[in-house]
């Protein structure tokens, strides 16, 4: 199909969002499922405000998710970072607890395995995991697997089974953008039934891939998609389009049906369906008066990881705010033994005496990225963990409390919260710009109750996180 204008979603657009809101909290009252989003990096927060998230799968963790009012809470495993092999221990550990949580509470539940709206993680091993291990435990069958990777707020579309990411005034197929060259995670097809087959080994069959359309959801044929659900079995696929908020509030409203008719799903999804499922209502943009303590005239921090062309230019765009100090970590040390850790104690220095001097720090990795040349994808993410943990070594190291932690990168943005800052719970506070959440930590972390923005590498615009840090700093 290739690349389209933007404005071609226009067509897809309807008036009665109101209306279908209406009948989705109505079904959503009635639904009495715990929803647990198990999440591959930190920033599938970025729609949802209220909400909580363990970054721990302890039983008592899991426990507490559940004893919540709420009706959703997050599990961050980070498992972007992991191998293979520990993402499916891990995966079936955390689905082992939140059986036995279940049956102990006696609260039925879904599970959705939130990950990047550009399609990388590991796909199908985490979903096939907890799909498995719901089965070996619990007498009923998952009777299929949902894919949803729309998000709106980081221009994430699906449209004639193809799945788009929004570059100035087109849509680009999401197999021609940086994401799918990903050295661990990368991709060839931009037709999502045909991303199932590549991913799955050809197990799943692209033409056995079941599509709900946009021409259905449009029409709000509520009973005709529940009824393809219905017919769903046998672990098989189903992907959905969507270019609102409002197509995935159609389509819950027949997923709901459904499951109300017997039918178990596990989902792999990215954000915007958590906060329609979830039922998280619009929340403004947060500002300088929530983030920032009153009385901390300290500097502030922002730690640069990701290697991605989006966050190259952001962090250029950066460099046009006056009184910053730039100070480089030579991740390229990770290549000589015992060095990055002199590194990052250099580092820890120079950050430690700006923000005590009250200027706001900028430390950032190379933007050139090293890699193991091995021939193996998990040296190179082996190599990438071991420069972020060192990285982080720079908040752990801070002395005095910043006026605000800014973290960009998924795998970064993990380790600063939850090694560098030691958070075990935290709470969404909310988004300072469209797909840029940020948590309140919680009182156990090394500075609590303080806002942490976690800045995806992969939204936003050039100027995204000038315009963040300036509104900070002013």
């Amino acid at each position: 199909m290739g690349n389209i204008k933007f404005n071609v979603v226009e067509k897809y657009l309807t008036n009665d969002k109101d209306e279908v809101s209406s009948i989705l909290q109505e079904k959503l009252k009635a639904f009495n499922k715990k929803i647990v989003v198990l999440d591959d990096d930190p920033t599938g927060v970025q729609t949802v405000s209220g909400i909580n998230v363990y970054t721990d799968w302890s039983k008592e963790s899991i426990k507490n998710g559940f004893d919540e009012s709420h009706a959703m809470f997050f599990i961050l495993t980070n498992s972007r970072s992991f191998s293979k092999e520990h993402t499916i221990k891990v995966h079936k550990e955390i689905t082992e607890r939140i059986v036995q949580v279940s049956k102990e509470v006696g609260k039925d539940f879904i599970i959705i395995s939130r990950s990047d709206s550009t399609l990388r993680g590991y796909y199908p091993t985490e979903t096939e995991t907890i799909a498995n291990t719901i089965e070996n435990l619990e007498n009923k069958k998952v009777d299929g697997e949902i894919l949803i990777p729309f998000f709106i707020e980081g221009g994430r579309y699906t449209i004639d089974d193809i799945h788009y990411v929004k570059e100035n005034d087109f849509l680009v197929e999401a197999a021609d953008t940086e994401f799918a060259k990903d050295k661990t995670f990368g991709y060839s097809n931009s037709n999502l039934c045909k991303y199932i087959e590549e991913k799955t080994n050809g197990d799943s069959k692209a033409e056995d891939v079941l599509s709900i359309g946009l021409d259905e959801i449009i029409k709000k044929d509520y009973q005709g998609i529940s009824k393809k659900l219905q017919s769903i079995n046998e672990f098989s696929k189903c992907i959905v389009n969507a270019t609102s908020y409002r197509d995935l509030m159609v389509f819950s409203i027949a997923l709901i049906d459904a499951m109300s008719n017997g039918k178990n799903f596990v989902f792999r999804t990215g954000a915007g369906f958590t906060k329609v499922i979830g039922a998280i209502s619009d929340k403004p943009l947060l500002e300088k008066s929530e983030l920032i303590e009153n009385g901390n005239t300290n500097g502030g921090i922002i730690i640069v990881g990701s290697h991605m062309k989006k966050t190259t230019a952001q962090f250029e765009s950066l460099k046009n705010i006056d009184g910053a100090e730039f100070i480089e970590f030579n991740s390229h040390l990770v290549l000589q033994e015992g060095e990055i850790e002199k590194e990052a104690l250099w580092v820890s220095e120079k950050t430690n005496e700006a923000i005590k001097n009250k200027k706001f720090v900028v430390v950032f990795t190379k933007r050139e990225r090293v890699d193991a040349n091995t021939g193996n994808k998990e040296d190179d993410l082996r190599m990438s963990t071991k420069i972020s943990e060192s990285l982080v070594s720079v908040i752990s190291n801070l002395k005095d409390k910043p006026s605000f932690i800014i973290a960009k990168g998924g795998i970064t943005s993990s380790d600063v919260g939850v090694v560098g800052l030691g958070v075990k719970k935290a709470l969404v506070l909310g988004q300072v710009a469209a797909g840029v959440p940020v948590w309140l930590t919680g009182i156990e972390s090394k500075f609590p109750n303080m806002p942490y923005i976690i800045f995806p590498g992969n939204v936003g615009t050039e100027d995204t996180l000038k315009n963040i840090v300036e509104m900070l700093i002013k």
